[in-house]
């Protein structure tokens, strides 16, 4: 009788931790999606995002290095000229000035560090409401040109 008795109370407390109906938990809710760019030969670059004015005045500065599959892409309001410098920035980039449904309006290849003061700008010479930065040399391995499509995931509004 004992043993009946304990039995009961343990399915009955099984039963009251099940979870809804059908014994089945609910699903994990997923994490937010990382950032990131379809280049056009296929390879995703892992984003970091700037989108607030404290971001897209910081950038990339005072980093030694990035790694080969990761970029940091700039988000502004509107399309318009867009102009970088290389200030405290100690490695080349590839800048890659885009629309926000991802087609590219101008490329800078190799834009190298600021040697010193004053640091030249780079204009772009095209409008863009979107800025991707990657190391020196991806977006020609890439294939990346002026008129393709760079598709963005976990990027707002992109």
């Amino acid at each position: 009788m004992k043993g009946a008795l304990a039995l009961a109370l343990v399915l009955a407390a099984a039963a009251a931790c099940g979870g809804p109906s059908g014994g089945t938990a609910p699903p994990a809710a997923s994490p937010p999606p990382v950032p990131h760019a379809s280049l056009p030969d296929g390879r995703a670059i892992a984003l970091e995002v700037a989108r607030t004015p404290e971001q897209l005045a910081q950038g990339l500065m005072f980093r030694a290095s990035m790694p080969a599959d990761v970029g940091m892409v700039f988000l502004f309001e509107k399309a318009g000229p867009q102009s970088f410098w290389m200030k405290n920035c100690h490695f080349p980039l590839d800048m890659v000035f885009l629309l926000a449904d991802g087609t590219v309006t101008a490329l800078l290849e190799n834009v190298p560090p600021c040697a010193q003061d004053p640091c030249p700008s780079y204009p772009a010479g095209a409008d863009a409401d979107t800025v991707l930065e990657l190391n020196a040399g991806i977006a020609r391995a890439a294939g990346v040109t002026v008129g393709q499509k760079v598709a963005f995931s976990g990027v707002p509004g992109r």
